[in-house]
C-alpha cells in the first residue's frame, strides 16, 4: 500500500515552529517509503479563515522544500460532506440536540457534584418525531452530535504512544454540526482522509482524544481506520509550554537569518533518541526516520541551537548557493574567505565592508604605529600574488622579533579595525596590495 499523508492547517494565521515540525514530519514519513504528501486548507471557519494565510503557508511550505503531491480546500468540498453525513443520519449514527451552551454547563456541573464523569447524558435520544416537529415550529434548529458504541472499545497501535485504549462510555458524544448548519472539525476531517486515501495520520499528542472519536467515524462511513501516530508537543527552554513558540514562524526565522536546512535539521530529530546533526542531508534524514525513536517526553525546542545549527550550515554552504544574496563583487574566493565566520548569510555584507572600505581602525600606541610603518614599507615590496600574509608576517618576525599575539593583532587591527575574523591569508588577496599599505600607514 502506498503510504499517504498530509498537513491541514487552518488559515486562521501564519504556521508556528509547531506546525512546521509537523508537516516536515508527514512530509519525512512520506519520503521515506516513496508515498506521497497531501496539502489540506483546513477553511471552514469561513469568519477566521484568510486567503493571504493559505499564500503563506504555501510560500513557507515551498521555502522549506516541502513539496506536496496535491492539494484540497475543506470549503469546496460541503457538498462531499453532506452526503456522507446523510449516510450517518439513515444509518442513526447521528442525532439532533438543543441544550443551550448554559444548559450543558449545569449538566456537567450536576455531574461533577456527584463524583460522576461530566459527558453528555444522551438526553436529546428521548426526543420524538412529534418533539423535533414542535421545536422545529418554534423555530428551535438543531446542533448534532455522533452517536459514540459505547459496547465498542477503542483501541489503536499509536506510531508514538504504543498501545492506546479508551472506553467510549466514559467519553461525550461529539458535536459534529452546529445549529447554523456549519462543520466542526472531527468529521469532516475523517471525510478528507477517507476520500483523500490518508493512510497515516501523524500529529501533536493534543490530538489522542480527537482520535479515540475519529477511530468509531472510520468505521461508522465504512472505511479503513488510518494508522495514527502522535508526537509530544514543543517546550521552550524554559521548561514549560511556552507562547512564544505559538507564534514563531517562518517569517520570523528568515528575517532572523535561518536557513531552511537548519530548521529542518534541528526539527527533523526534535524529540527523537537520534543527535541532531548539521552535517546530514534531507535525504538521509528521510532515510533515517523512525517513528520508534520518538519519546513520550516533551521537545524542548532551543533557539540558541537553531542558531549554532544555522551557523555550521552556512560554513558548509557552497558559494552556488548564495551568489544572489551576497553584495556586488562577492565572488567564490571571496565567499570561502568570510564564510567560517559568518552567522548568518546577512553578515557576509559586514565582512565585504572590511575588504572594500573605508574602515574605522582604533588608535594605537606609539610603538604600534612604528611597528606599522614598518610593515607598511615591506607589504609595498611584496609579490601579491604569493601568500601575502605569511610573506609579510615571516618578514617582519625576522626584522623585529615579535611573534604571537604582537605580531599579529596591531596588523589585524589596523588592516580591518576588528580583533578577529577571517583569515588575514585569504583577505589581503581580496583587499588588494595599495590599500593594505595605505590602512597600515593609517
Amino acid at each position: 500500500m502506498t503510504t499517504v499523508t498530509r498537513f491541514a492547517p487552518s488559515p486562521t494565521g501564519m504556521l508556528h515552529i509547531g506546525n512546521i515540525r509537523t508537516a516536515l514530519h508527514n512530509w519525512m514519513l512520506a519520503q521515506r517509503s516513496g508515498g506521497k504528501f497531501l496539502l489540506r486548507i483546513d477553511d471552514t471557519d469561513a469568519a477566521r479563515s484568510r486567503e493571504d494565510y493559505v499564500d503563506g503557508i504555501r510560500a513557507d511550505l515551498a521555502w522549506l522544500g516541502l513539496n506536496y503531491e496535491g492539494e484540497e480546500r475543506q470549503s469546496a468540498r460541503f457538498a462531499l460532506y453532506e452526503r456522507e453525513f446523510t449516510k450517518l443520519v439513515e444509518g442513526g449514527r447521528v442525532y439532533r440536540c438543543y441544550e443551550t451552551a448554559q444548559e450543558l454547563d449545569l449538566k456537567r456541573k450536576v455531574l461533577l457534584s456527584r463524583g460522576l464523569p461530566p459527558i453528555y447524558d444522551r438526553g436529546a435520544l428521548a426526543l420524538t418525531e412529534a418533539d423535533h416537529e414542535a421545536k422545529a415550529a418554534a423555530g428551535e434548529a438543531p446542533h448534532w452530535r455522533f452517536l459514540l458504541n459505547r459496547d465498542e472499545p477503542i483501541t489503536w497501535d499509536d506510531g508514538v504512544r504504543g498501545a492506546q485504549h479508551f472506553d467510549p462510555a466514559t467519553m461525550s458524544d461529539p458535536v459534529i454540526r452546529r445549529a447554523d448548519g456549519s462543520w466542526l472539525y472531527m468529521l469532516p476531517s475523517v471525510i478528507d482522509d477517507i476520500d483523500m486515501g490518508v493512510t497515516q495520520i501523524l500529529r501533536g499528542e493534543d490530538h489522542v482524544s480527537n482520535t479515540a472519536t475519529q477511530v468509531q467515524m472510520f468505521t461508522a462511513l465504512g472505511a479503513p481506520v488510518p494508522a495514527f501516530a502522535h508526537s509530544a508537543l514543543l517546550t521552550g527552554t524554559e521548561g514549560k509550554l511556552s507562547k512564544r513558540l505559538g507564534s514563531l514562524g517562518v517569517a520570523e526565522l528568515r528575517e532572523q537569518g535561518i536557513e531552511p536546512e537548519a530548521i529542518i535539521s534541528l526539527l527533523a530529530r526534535l524529540g527523537t533518541s537520534d543527535p541532531v546533526d548539521a552535517a546530514l542531508s534531507v535525504e538521509q534524514l528521510c532515510e533515517a526516520f523512525d517513528l520508534s525513536r520518538f519519546g513520550r517526553a516533551p521537545a524542548r525546542f532551543d533557539e540558541a541551537e537553531l542558531a549554532r545549527l544555522n551557523a555550521q550550515i552556512i560554513h558548509r554552504m557552497p558559494y552556488s548557493r548564495v551568489a544572489d544574496r551576497l553584495p556586488e563583487g562577492v565572488g567564490e574566493e571571496a565567499w570561502e574567505a568570510i564564510r567560517p565566520n559568518l552567522n548568518t548569510v546577512a553578515e557576509a555584507a559586514d565582512w565585504w565592508a572590511v575588504v572594500k572600505g573605508p574602515i574605522n581602525a582604533p588608535a594605537q600606541d606609539e610603538e604600534a604605529r612604528a611597528f606599522l610603518s614598518q610593515a607598511a614599507d615591506i607589504a609595498a615590496t611584496l609579490d601579491w600574488d604569493e601568500g601575502p600574509w605569511a610573506a609579510l608576517t615571516g618578514a617582519l618576525k625576522e626584522a623585529t622579533g615579535r611573534k604571537g599575539k604582537a605580531l599579529f593583532l596591531p596588523l589585524r587591527l589596523a588592516i580591518t579595525g576588528m580583533e578577529h575574523g577571517p583569515d588575514m591569508g585569504a583577505l589581503l588577496p581580496l583587499i588588494g596590495r595599495d590599500e593594505v599599505v595605505a590602512r597600515l600607514k593609517g
